[in-house]
């Protein structure tokens, strides 16, 4: 009985949902390259064929993802705000969805145009972006590198490749410190002064923060001088 469990039991078809959870967390763990769709039919004790339903091969996966990652963006029906300040929190809000997940985050930039919750998040950065004044020719691609820039941010933030066990982190960032403080200052004196911030974030929320609001200002500065 192939389709039973260890009791003989009929098993339960695995859900759309189940299969993307198990990879985000594969991804999570692993990286985005242990994701495959035979990986995960020997986390769920199935044939991979019994996953083709779902997902035909590894790209119909990673679209999966991605567009599960985006339905958490909530998009606000009646925002507040003017448009940078609304701009600023469709940005927070997808940051905050992909903090939690940074490998499957790369997924995003070539995908947003794949999904309805992708559509919808591009539409709404559109909107704000014509409604900042931008030239209509600049609006499209400031906004797929402004999502982008978000995805780069994550990916950027220091210390994020570091262990998550406590003492393994500190090991980790005391061998990194030490090589950046060898290096030779005449050379690389504003390198070797900013050793410290380099290996870690000290405070991830402050960097967010303060990111978002450079990018922001930025398309504000842009949209008061069109000519450019």
């Amino acid at each position: 009985m192939p389709n039973a469990d260890k009791d003989g039991q009929p098993k339960a078809r695995l859900s759309r949902e189940a299969l993307v959870t198990s990879a985000i967390a594969l991804a999570d763990t692993e990286g985005l390259e242990a994701v495959t769709v035979r990986r995960l039919a020997q986390q769920h004790s199935v044939a991979p064929t019994s996953l083709y339903w779902h997902f035909r091969d590894k790209e119909r996966l990673l679209d999966g993802i991605a567009e599960h990652l985006l339905q958490q963006v909530e998009v606000p029906e009646h925002p507040d705000g003017d448009w940078p300040e609304q701009l600023r929190d469709i940005l927070a809000r997808i940051v905050v969805v992909l903090r939690a997940h940074p490998a499957a985050a790369q997924l995003i930039p070539t995908r947003l145009l794949a999904s309805p919750a992708g559509l919808a998040v591009t539409d709404r950065t559109l909107a704000l972006l014509k409604e900042a004044g931008l030239p209509a020719e600049r609006i499209a691609g400031t906004a797929m590198f402004l999502l982008g820039a978000v995805v780069s941010m994550i990916a950027a933030e220091p210390g994020r490749q570091l262990p998550q066990d406590k003492e393994e982190r500190e090991d980790a960032v005391r061998v990194k410190r030490a090589l950046l403080s060898a290096l030779p200052p005449r050379n690389l004196p504003v390198v070797v002064s900013f050793a410290d911030h380099l290996c870690d974030c000290a405070d991830p929320d402050t960097y967010y923060d303060f990111n978002l609001d450079v990018l922001v200002a930025g398309i504000a500065r842009m949209a008061a001088t069109p000519s450019r």
